[in-house]
């Protein structure tokens, strides 16, 4: 069983920065693209960024040139670092993990993310 544990949420004034992490529980982490999503409340789940097996990078145009993906494979850890972080990137965050190849895909349970004064 896979396990996906975020952490790194939390409160932050608008302009502020947070940085998540994700620790995967799997093996051959290697074989897993990954990608953060958020939930804002009211409004469905959307893709945040992606990063690949090859360490190739996506980004959702709301969060181009502020957000940051990176994955350590010795680690097992996925990061986001959020920085200029605005009011509308409230939302908890999810990461996800899917393995190559195959139809398997995981969540993590989620983080709290509040951008406010």
């Amino acid at each position: 069983q896979v396990q996906l544990v975020e952490s790194g949420g939390g409160l932050v004034q608008p302009g502020g920065s947070l940085r998540l992490s994700c620790a995967a529980s799997v093996s051959s982490f290697i074989r897993y693209a990954m990608a953060w999503y958020r939930q804002a409340p009211g409004k469905q789940r959307e893709l945040v960024a992606t990063i690949t097996t090859g360490d190739t990078t996506n980004y959702a145009d709301s969060v181009k040139g502020r957000f940051t993906i990176s994955r350590d494979n010795a680690k097992n850890t996925v990061y986001l670092q959020m920085n200029s972080l605005k009011p509308e990137d409230t939302a908890v965050y999810y990461c996800n993990a899917r393995r190559i190849s195959t139809t398997a895909n995981y969540w993590g349970q989620g983080t709290q993310v509040t951008v406010s004064s």
